[in-house]
């Protein structure tokens, strides 16, 4: 059953209380079970949320090779933080408001989402023997990530649920080798318009 008041009151405002309830007990589950496990691991990209102490909401994508979001366990997951712009905005909010959603969405073959949302911390290189992964992992982790990950996002899973693959588009890989104009770091031109702004004042 939801957890949060708003979900009841609205899904009794608008009528949707037994579609809701068959959800909860059909797709729903407070862990990871085996095809959830392997659809993470399989996945080069993740969308997650945040929140500050206030509830100032913040939004990011992460992505890296297949299964750098690794399934420690049936509750646990972790994703790497590389090298950015310095900003630190969800990792900021994580460390005032550990609440976090993470959306991972298949668009190249079965169109189907998985929501996890959790509790998430911060756990920095030195302290990945504290998770108690086989020696196997901690091996694969030093090969596949070396020093690009300079730190560790952990959620303890509390919620995973699908997101149906209706409005989700299908889509095609292409070799992002090719060129393609860009702008740089400033593809909104933001420094030009902070300078129109100043101009104009």
């Amino acid at each position: 059953m939801p957890k949060h008041s708003g979900e009841q009151m609205l899904q009794e405002k608008y009528n949707t209380s037994k579609r809701a309830a068959a959800f909860y007990n059909n797709q729903m589950l407070d862990c990871l079970n085996p095809t959830m496990k392997e659809f993470i691991s399989n996945q080069e990209m993740v969308f997650i949320s945040t929140s500050d102490r206030h509830g100032h909401c913040d939004s990011s994508f992460r992505a890296g090779s297949p299964g750098f979001v690794r399934v420690v366990n049936n509750s646990t997951v972790m994703y790497p933080e590389y090298r950015g712009n310095g900003v630190m905005a969800s990792m900021g909010n994580i460390t005032e408001n550990p609440h976090i959603g993470l959306m991972f969405i298949d668009f190249f073959e079965s169109r189907v989402g998985l929501h996890v949302n959790g509790k998430a911390y911060i756990c920095e290189n030195k302290e990945l023997d504290t998770l108690n992964l086989p020696k196997e992992d901690i091996l694969d982790i030093e090969i596949k990530e070396g020093k690009r990950a300079e730190r560790w996002v952990v959620i303890e899973v509390e919620e995973a649920f699908i997101h149906c693959s209706k409005h989700i588009p299908l889509l095609e890989k292409k070799d992002k080798s090719k060129k393609v104009q860009s702008t740089g770091g400033d593809f909104f031109k933001v420094k030009q318009s902070k300078i129109d702004s100043k101009m104009k004042s």
